[in-house]
């Protein structure tokens, strides 16, 4: 998979649906906020590595999926959950980076300076969300070359 923007959805997508988005994002940070509140923000900070917007996006993702689907005449298909599950996964993949963002932030922002922090804080987040993808890309390709093999083996 090649990573890329296509700005072309963002025509598709209707008000109401960047509403329930905002909404999930506000509720989620809100639930942070009070975790944070009550157990300390240590705490709190944790749940923040949680993608906010996820719930709304992978929802509209597979209503979106199964409807382009319907409109081509294929019934029953699990594509739109393949995408949200594909979605998840990167939404994962994120998180782990958002988690080292944090702990980073955690440990230096009381001895360092703030921008210096925040600056190292975000390449940490953004070499571990890249290792995971390649990582995971090049297990994905060993697992394909292995299957391969073995149906070549199998016909000759």
């Amino acid at each position: 998979m090649r990573v890329s923007f296509n700005f072309s959805t963002l025509k598709r997508e209707k008000l109401h649906e960047y509403a329930i988005r905002f909404l999930f994002g506000g509720a989620v940070t809100v639930a942070a906020g009070l975790i944070a509140k009550e157990f300390g923000p240590v705490v709190g900070g944790l749940f923040l590595a949680f993608p906010a917007i996820f719930p709304a996006s992978a929802t509209l993702l597979e209503k979106h999926e199964r409807q382009k689907k319907l409109r081509a005449g294929i019934r029953n298909t699990c594509r739109g959950i393949r995408a949200a599950g594909l979605d998840a996964f990167g939404a994962a993949q994120g998180s782990f980076g958002l988690a080292g963002f944090a702990l980073l932030v955690w440990r230096l922002l009381p001895r360092y300076r703030a921008g210096l922090t925040l600056a190292g804080a975000t390449v940490l987040w953004f070499l571990i969300s890249v290792t995971i993808w390649y990582v995971r890309k090049a297990h994905k390709l060993r697992r394909r070359r292995a299957r391969d093999s073995r149906r070549i083996s199998a016909v000759s």
